[in-house]
């Protein structure tokens, strides 16, 4: 751990960090040795090429998938020491997610979608915040439409809301313009450093685009599932 870290700050510490699958050939090293601290309000990329162990690593950070070795510390609680149940609810109360594939509910409306996370949670005002958050990104003439009526970067800023609707205190985007075009990306990524400056939501954004990656605090590399 580097000396000059100002842990009181810090939201995500991750320690000696490792993960191993069992396949039909051995065991596969996915990703070994990570150390990382980040702080709060901080917007960092995590870049490498395809197979490097960026989504694994974000989804050990955020408590979708857990470790083989290390540990990580997520606003001051040991996740790794939890059980599914006590990392859901890290997850519900303090992490948004943001993913290449929209991850919407067919059947439900955007409003519906992005009044969910909130009603899960019995939020009274869930209507009324995400209202507010749709029409912040400019989607206030769509809130009943379904996710099969939107187009993609319709879709992604439904995604957008619903990440931002609950107040995060981080959140995560894994490839969030992997399925639109460079104008619409381009656009959505615009919204997602508005949406994250005006939260003070710490970042953590997972890319290929290393001209993206240039427009957070700090870049990340890995290789071979170790850090550059």
């Amino acid at each position: 751990m580097n000396p000059q870290t100002n842990l009181s700050n810090t939201v995500i510490l991750a320690e000696n960090l490792g993960k191993a699958v069992t396949t039909s050939e051995g065991t596969l090293q996915i990703l070994s040795a990570i150390n990382l601290t980040i702080q709060s309000g901080e917007s960092i990329a995590i870049v490498g090429e395809s197979g490097s162990g960026k989504s694994t690593l974000i989804g050990l950070l955020a408590g979708l998938d857990t470790p083989t070795s290390g540990t990580i510390h997520l606003n001051g609680e040991l996740l790794t020491a939890m059980d599914e149940d006590g990392r859901a609810a890290i997850r519900n109360q303090a992490i948004g997610f943001v993913f290449q594939s929209f991850q919407l509910l067919q059947g439900l409306t955007a409003l519906e979608n992005v009044m969910l996370p909130l009603e899960l949670s019995g939020n009274k005002q869930a209507k009324a915040s995400a209202e507010a958050l749709l029409e912040r990104v400019g989607l206030a003439h769509r809130l009943h439409h379904t996710p099969k009526q939107l187009s993609g970067g319709e879709q992604q800023r439904v995604a957008l809301a619903r990440a931002f609707v609950t107040r995060p205190a981080i959140l995560f985007a894994d490839e969030p313009t992997g399925n639109l075009d460079r104008k619409t990306g381009a656009h959505i990524i615009d919204l997602l450093f508005e949406l994250n400056q005006e939260n003070n939501t710490t970042l953590v954004l997972v890319t290929h685009d290393h001209g993206l990656a240039t427009r957070c605090q700090r870049t990340i590399e890995l290789a071979a599932g170790g850090m550059l």
